[in-house]
């Protein structure tokens, strides 16, 4: 396809989508920012973008068929990439009804506006136009301890309402592919860490907690395995994708940085015990083991070997420039966000 001019991104005001959109605005793009705000989502994430000439935000959920589709025929976007989600699997846990509304019906909706506005277009407008995807790697369950990594033609087996919520959305983004035609690709990625997301995950968790000298609570034994990648790295495949992916196609995208969850937690207080020391003691002295949660997947990892075919691809930052650049960040920021987040703060990842 042609390089677009404009992209209309849901969840643009969440952590990977304020990535995007920043990334979008530097490369040129006009960005169209369509956004609930619920709990992780804040305008002050794309505070920096908001007087961009080329930025134009839109509060709205994907769940409203019509107010999207007043959208896309307003905003005229070249490209649709669905960021708008429930992500969090404690949460799910306690309450899956928000999961399935947003990440199912509400992705349901937005294909069907999508598809309308797809059917509208002729020519090259039509020939051009993508809709993206964004899912987890949670959809494939548990990878066994020593077995090969996930790929995509894995079949799906997901544990928590959350990753199930999520594969109904890939399944349902599969359909509108090969039922009506709409130009669909999925991206299955592994655990994102970096600037601006919100502290109910591992590592913003950690960072937070350590920094306010709070309990680093860790669910087991702490020797579940994650696959980490920063989000900028993220952010630069969805945009090649944009271009280079296949239609009807899913990609798994991983950084292929396999870390045990209590083995990261130790390397995040090493990096604190540096940055930004206590008097008398170390932030691993704040490790607090907790009982583990119901379904806990021991291990997620990706094969990304399509992907890297497909673009040319691998990843820019290592999990050590990675983690120091999200902890400077939080350093710095602190402050603003105990006050922003503690209404919505859960206890433990």
């Amino acid at each position: 396809m042609q390089t677009p001019d404009t992209i209309l991104i849901t969840g643009g005001c969440g952590f990977i989508g304020s990535h995007f959109v920043r990334r979008a605005l530097a490369m040129g793009y006009r960005i169209i920012n369509v956004d609930k705000l619920t709990y992780a989502g804040h305008l002050e994430n794309v505070s920096d973008c908001q007087s961009h000439p080329q930025y134009v935000f839109y509060q709205s959920d994907i769940c409203d068929f019509d107010a999207i589709g007043k959208i896309l025929r307003k905003e005229q976007p070249q490209v649709v990439v669905n960021m708008a989600a429930e992500t969090h699997v404690d949460r799910s846990i306690d309450s899956g009804a928000a999961f399935v509304q947003t990440n199912v019906m509400g992705t349901f909706q937005l294909l069907q506006a999508s598809l309308r506005y797809y059917q509208s277009l002729s020519g090259q407008q039509k020939q051009d136009f993508r809709f993206l995807h964004l899912s987890t790697d949670e959809v494939f369950g548990a990878v066994p301890p020593r077995g090969d990594k996930f790929c995509e033609t894995t079949p799906y087996n997901p544990s928590s309402p959350y990753s199930a919520s999520k594969a109904g959305s890939d399944l349902m983004a599969q359909a509108f592919h090969k039922t009506y035609g709409l130009p669909t690709i999925i991206v299955n990625c592994v655990n994102n860490y970096g600037t601006h997301q919100f502290p109910e995950k591992l590592i913003p968790l950690m960072i937070l907690n350590a920094l306010n000298q709070q309990p680093l609570p860790v669910y087991g034994d702490g020797q579940q395995i994650r696959d980490w990648i920063f989000v900028e790295d993220t952010v630069e495949v969805l945009f090649q994708l944009i271009t280079k992916g296949v239609i009807g196609a899913s990609y798994c995208v991983s950084g292929e940085d396999e870390w045990a969850n209590i083995d990261l937690i130790h390397k995040i207080c090493d990096l604190l015990d540096r940055k930004k020391p206590l008097a008398n003691a170390s932030y691993q002295s704040l490790i607090t083991y907790v009982k583990d949660r119901p379904g806990h997947d021991r291990r997620y990892a990706l094969n990304a070997s399509k992907l890297r075919k497909t673009i040319n691809w691998k990843p820019n930052y290592s999990i050590d420039q990675g983690l120091s650049i999200t902890i400077d960040w939080y350093i710095h920021q602190a402050e603003t966000l105990n006050q922003l987040f503690d209404r919505h703060r859960l206890g433990v990842l």
